[in-house]
């Protein structure tokens, strides 16, 4: 072989490698030939199968919520949940006279509340950790006409995942939670959520019979 073109051929293979190891330095290891790497990638396979299979798929029954009854500081009869079942959307709000967050959004709860009342909506604020009288005092300051109850052990909404406060659920008519929005929730976000919750659900079309 011509010494000129086995020259050429080599540094033109040594180039095509140099660049393969600046994309990617572990492409230079052969796997068979690394213990430590061939665990890897025997490992992140498995990892990203298991990943795959703990996310939910789109069809999958939502989580039924929890029943709440509490004696309401705001008047009438204890409240209940499992009587909205198959007739109502419930939201629950879970707020606070000491946070600030909560005080600021006050104004867009109170008219999600006034928006969707006759809409078959029902809204439950409960006071976290409030002594009565800071939580009557909050809700007042508000303008609150929503319905109201004391939390003070966190009973009820740690059954929910609470984590901080504002905390806020939306149970479908089903009693199935449909929506958890965190702290930074904003109104827009929140009319979507009850907006989805308010549309019947899709019925599933019955397998076609074989003629």
């Amino acid at each position: 072989m011509d010494e000129a073109v086995c020259g050429g051929g080599l540094r033109a293979a040594f180039e095509r490698r140099r660049h393969r190891a600046l994309q990617d330095p572990l492409s230079l290891v052969p796997v068979s030939d690394s213990p430590i790497l061939g665990a890897v990638s025997r490992f992140v396979p498995a990892v990203a199968l298991a990943a795959l299979l703990a996310v939910p798929s789109s069809g999958a029954a939502a989580p039924a919520a929890p029943a709440v009854r509490v004696p309401l500081i705001t008047g009438g009869e204890p409240f209940d949940s499992r009587s909205l079942i198959g007739k109502k959307v419930l939201v629950l709000r879970f707020q606070a006279s000491w946070c600030k967050s909560c005080a600021s959004q006050a104004a867009g709860i109170e008219r999600i509340y006034e928006r969707y009342k006759e809409r078959g909506v029902e809204l439950l604020a409960l006071q976290v950790d409030d002594p009565e009288k800071e939580a009557r005092a909050f809700l007042k300051a508000h303008g609150a006409t929503y319905p109201a109850a004391l939390d003070p052990n966190l009973r009820v909404a740690n059954r929910f995942g609470f984590k901080r406060a504002p905390y806020t659920i939306v149970v479908n008519k089903r009693g199935e939670i449909v929506a958890r929005l965190e702290a930074t929730t904003d109104e827009a976000r929140l009319t979507a959520a009850i907006d989805s919750a308010l549309k019947p659900p899709t019925k599933r079309r019955s397998p076609a019979k074989a003629s």
